[in-house]
């Protein structure tokens, strides 16, 4: 191209009515607003008392996760000078408005933990007790407690010239301590830190026979806060306040520049927690001048500084939810269906490809084909994607298994699973020990696609059995979040299985699939492709229309498509559970595009994308969001459901279920804001989670 013809194309994107920064919605304020719908779970009468304790602890935990990676990422972003993104907010400007809106959730979620949860819990007998509310016994037994298991293992640090201020592990529980007076060696008091251990436990049980309560606690917050004065005899201290540090915790590793990948990510682990600093929380009543000490110590802003009313670690109250056995103040437990015929895996996908729609199906039958697999004489190969798999993984104990039983065992793990990094370092070690040929993907591109290939002698053929799946090889998550895994031995599927293994430990060149669509390959030009074939059948007068599920949506090419098929007449319906940058309803933009998003007792993870396709449905489950990152710097798959009451079953229970809740979603206005649906009057009430727990008994 000529610099003539470049200038042009140029101009002619910067003149793309489509490409207006007012058609897009920032992806970081879209994701810390997906926080206060969790939150509206924690608020709502109709939900379990326990489990609104639980959605509080979620909406927190949520928040650290998003200052520690998105906020931090920014930050980052800022320094470097990174230009705006499709909706032309600057770095800093985005910083700013998170401040701004993540002041009013904490300010949500400390109202609802104050005025809400903290004293419904106390009156239906699970009491997590203020300070000024103890009694002489409680405090009499706090105090010995404090004294025998917390004093000991504590290290008070006081301020002065030859004690600068020392570092503050991410997350972790501190006490900045005024004093006055002077210590036994004739110094000045002024400031001291003290630091609670993470050994330490975030909750206290007080016994009943001390307590005259079942179910009564205290923060450790509060523990250190009443009897800080015993650790420094002599001296008045004048103020203790609580407070707490979060750090960017995005591990950058320059993956061009390593040997090593595994040993480089070693290294980056150990400064994790020290990493600069995004956000202090501390108590409200702390004075200013020591507030304004501890930002410039963090080298963060005024807006940075979040006063909070009550324990800054208020998510570390979910171990309440655990620790009381209150099945009134809980979901009703269910038991998922369990597949017939699992003790035969490799005879029940032979006849037939198998879905399971988890956690309404059971996990079990994933295990036990690993677990038959490693066991089989006829099994030769087995070849696995792990991302994340959970302390104590039965999936590793089987592939350890396999491969001692000698069969040949590729695992690609992936190293860089967000927070997950040190169990994957330390599932690699034991695989490599048991003989498994560990791979770590390719140099640049997260490998988050979930695949199992088992290779089979059958008489003189050699078969192909996969596994495919929306989420992780995890049994934990497989009882909270909804996905799809999908059992076959099409021989198609398995060969495309097949060659992106080979892909990703032999260094392959570019291949050709099939049946499947694979970032950063085909999956990005795929969906693109569907949506401009919709938006090709709505020109010529066609019905057209498109469901997608997905836990965000922020790539600016499909969003681009999805307003040019609005326009051309495709009726569009997203269910995005968080991050969604595409602005519905705009008059002759995406006045046909619709968006929801479902928060339930179960956190919606499945992927699916439907194109009506004039009559013969195109259907995929993938493991891929319509993210940049996913479509284009990730390996990903997305997989067709070739039997037709399959792909049926997928339709009717993952898009048309949903579309037509109308207790647990909320829908996306034009304006960014979301808006919970509730039944019409005469209107049957229909929440899509709980129609397919009603399918199973709950």
């Amino acid at each position: 191209m000529n610099a003539a013809a470049f200038d042009a194309a140029t101009a002619a994107l910067d003149t793309d009515p489509l490409r207006d920064s007012e058609l897009y919605f920032n992806r970081e304020l879209s994701a810390l607003d997906f926080n206060f719908r969790v939150l509206a779970q924690a608020q709502d009468p109709q939900v379990p008392l326990l489990e609104r304790l639980r959605y509080l602890c979620i909406s927190c935990t949520n928040l650290d996760e998003f200052f520690e990676i998105r906020a931090g990422t920014l930050r980052h972003a800022q320094d470097l000078g990174v230009p705006p993104g499709p909706d032309g907010l600057a770095p800093a400007t985005v910083l700013a408005h998170i401040h701004e809106r993540a002041a009013d959730l904490v300010r949500s979620q400390y109202e609802c933990w104050n005025d809400v949860l903290r004293p419904a819990l106390s009156d239906a007998g699970v009491r997590v007790m203020h300070r000024d509310g103890w009694s002489e016994q409680q405090t009499h037994w706090l105090r010995e407690y404090f004294r025998d298991e917390i004093m000991p293992v504590l290290s008070p640090l006081g301020l002065d010239p030859a004690h600068p201020f020392p570092k503050i592990l991410n997350k972790s529980l501190n006490i900045v301590v005024v004093l006055k007076g002077k210590d036994a060696f004739g110094r000045e008091g002024h400031l001291a830190i003290v630091r609670a251990p993470r050994s330490l436990p975030r909750i206290i049980q007080i016994p009943e026979d001390v307590s005259g309560g079942k179910h009564d606690f205290v923060f450790l917050s509060a523990v250190l806060s009443a009897f800080v004065d015993e650790l420094f005899p002599g001296m008045q201290v004048k103020g203790a306040y609580q407070f707490r540090v979060t750090r960017n915790s995005e591990l950058i590793v320059d993956e061009d520049e390593v040997e090593n990948l595994a040993l480089a990510l070693r290294d980056e682990l150990v400064g994790r927690g020290y990493l600069r600093a995004v956000r202090l929380e501390i108590a409200e009543q702390c004075p200013d001048d020591i507030v304004r000490t501890l930002l410039e110590n963090f080298d963060l802003t005024e807006n940075a500084v979040y006063r909070i009313n009550g324990p800054v670690n208020l998510n570390r109250v979910i171990q309440v939810y655990d620790l009381v056995q209150r099945p009134d103040l809980k979901f009703l437990p269910f038991q998922p269906r369990q597949l017939s015929g699992v003790e035969a895996m490799f005879d029940k996908i032979a006849e037939g490809d198998v879905l399971l729609h988890h956690p309404f199906d059971a996990f079990t039958p994933v295990l036990e084909l690993l677990k038959q697999a490693s066991e089989d004489p006829n099994v030769l190969a087995i070849k696995q994607t792990l991302y994340r798999t959970g302390k104590e993984s039965p999936i590793v104990d089987s592939l350890v298994q396999a491969a001692r039983n000698g069969k040949d065992v590729t695992v690609v793990v992936e190293l860089r699973a967000r927070f997950d990094e040190e169990a994957n370092l330390g599932l690699a070690d034991r695989l490599q020990d048991a003989g498994v040929q560990v791979v770590y993907g390719v140099v640049g591109y997260k490998t988050h696609a979930k695949m199992m290939l088992i290779v089979r002698r059958e008489g003189r053929k050699l078969r192909r059995y996969v596994h495919l799946g929306t989420g992780n090889y995890h049994s934990g998550t497989a009882r909270v979040y909804t996905d799809f895994g999908l059992f076959t031995a099409d021989p198609d599927i398995g060969n495309d299985v097949h060659l992106i293994f080979q892909q990703l430990s032999g260094l392959a060149p570019t291949i050709k699939l099939k049946r499947l669509l694979q970032s950063p390959f085909t999956l990005h030009a795929g969906v693109l492709k569907r949506i401009d074939r919709e938006t090709r059948h709505a020109k010529a007068g066609k019905p057209a229309r498109i469901i997608a599920k997905m836990n965000a949506l922020n790539e600016p090419q499909v969003v681009r498509a999805l307003y040019m098929a609005s326009q051309a007449g495709v009726q569009v319906d997203l269910i995005v559970r968080g991050a969604c940058t595409l602005r519905p309803g705009l008059p002759g933009i995406s006045e046909n595009v619709r968006v929801r998003s479902i928060v339930g007792r179960f956190l919606e993870h499945h992927r699916v994308y439907w194109f009506a396709n004039d009559g013969d449905p195109d259907l995929f489950c993938s493991s891929a969001d319509w993210l940049e990152r996913n479509l284009l710097r990730r390996i990903e798959t997305g997989f067709p459901i070739l039997a037709p009451e399959l792909a049926q079953r997928v339709y009717e229970e993952a898009l048309a279920n949903y579309l037509a809740d109308n207790c647990s979603a909320w829908t996306l206005q034009s304006d960014g804001s979301y808006v919970r649906l509730s039944p019409a009057p005469g209107d049957t009430p229909h929440s899509a989670q709980l129609s397919l727990l009603g399918n199973v008994g709950a």
